[in-house]
């Protein structure tokens, strides 16, 4: 009786486990591991102190296109691949960063730099990674 009523809850646990249907998978962008880390106080990326500023960096070894860093507020950054996520890699398939979104010159389809989505209907969204802030140091992993 035990082992029946164990299995019923982790019957009910994996059932109550929800699929967000997010595929962060991409056939545009490849999946290259990096760690990128960027110093605020620098010059260079001094703009990344303030709300609501973004920042193509095209470090070797960054991304597949290079990254796009955003400062969210509140001490939270998000950053991108810089490669259009809808677009076959060309001389056109780097985004762009205008104000709070990135735009692919491709098709001029914008990216908020807030969610990573589109505003038109497209397949995928841009391509996350994962961001430690140590001070005024940001780290961008994959």
């Amino acid at each position: 009786m035990k082992k029946i009523i164990a299995l019923l809850f982790i019957s009910i646990a994996i059932a109550a486990c929800s699929d967000s249907n997010f595929n962060n998978r991409n056939p545009y962008i490849p999946n290259y591991s990096f760690t990128v880390e960027i110093n605020t106080n620098l010059p260079l990326y001094s703009d990344l102190q303030y709300t609501g500023n973004g920042k193509l960096i095209t470090l070797n070894g960054a991304g597949a296109n290079g990254i796009i860093v955003f400062n969210a507020g509140s001490g939270n950054f998000r950053a991108y691949d810089a490669s259009c996520p809808n677009q076959y890699p060309s001389s056109c398939s780097r985004l762009e960063v205008e104000g709070i979104n990135a735009v692919c010159p491709c098709d001029d389809v914008a990216y908020s730099l807030f969610t990573g989505l589109a505003d038109a209907d497209v397949e995928y969204p841009m391509k996350p990674y994962r961001v430690e802030v140590n001070g005024n140091v940001i780290r961008v992993y994959n």
